[in-house]
C-alpha cells in the first residue's frame, strides 16, 4: 500500500482552487490511467453542454479505473484537466470546491488545468487524467 502525503509547503502561495501543490508517495506501484471522458459505459455522451454533468461522469469514471486496479480516491497523487471553454473554469472549480471534500478528506492531489480548443469529441467539455499510488 503507498504511503502518500499531500500538501502545500511555506513558501508557496495557498492554491487559488481545489488541489495542493505536492503529492509525495512512497509507493510499490504508479498507475496512469489515460484522460477520462464523459461517456456512459456505452460510449455515449453524457450532459452534452453541461459542465457539472460532465464533471460528474468524469470522475464516476475515474472511480471505476481505480476500482479495477484495487485502488480508490486516496491512491491519487495527480490529476491533468482539459477544459474546452474557459467560462467552464467557475462551474468546474464549483463542482470540485462541492464534491473532493467528500473525495480526498485529507486534502486535494494536484492538479494542472488546461484550456484547450477542443477534445477527440467536440461535445467532450472535458478530459481528466490520473496517476494514482498504490
Amino acid at each position: 500500500m503507498a504511503d502518500i502525503k499531500i500538501f502545500n509547503p511555506a513558501g508557496l502561495a495557498k492554491p487559488p482552487a481545489t488541489y495542493s501543490h505536492i503529492a509525495q508517495a512512497k509507493t510499490q506501484q504508479v498507475v496512469f490511467i489515460a484522460g477520462q471522458v464523459p461517456t456512459d459505459a456505452a460510449g455515449n455522451v453524457v450532459g452534452k453542454g453541461d459542465i457539472e454533468a460532465q464533471s460528474a461522469q468524469v470522475y464516476a469514471n475515474i472511480r471505476t479505473a481505480l476500482r479495477a486496479v484495487g485502488a480508490d480516491w486516496s491512491n491519487v497523487v495527480q490529476f491533468t484537466s482539459f477544459l474546452t471553454r474557459a467560462g467552464d473554469s467557475a462551474a468546474f472549480r464549483a463542482w470540485r470546491n462541492r464534491e473532493f471534500p467528500k473525495m480526498f478528506p485529507g486534502g486535494s492531489p494536484p492538479n494542472t488545468l488546461l484550456i484547450i480548443s477542443r477534445l477527440a469529441d467536440p461535445d467532450y467539455l472535458l478530459e481528466v487524467q490520473t496517476i494514482a499510488a498504490l
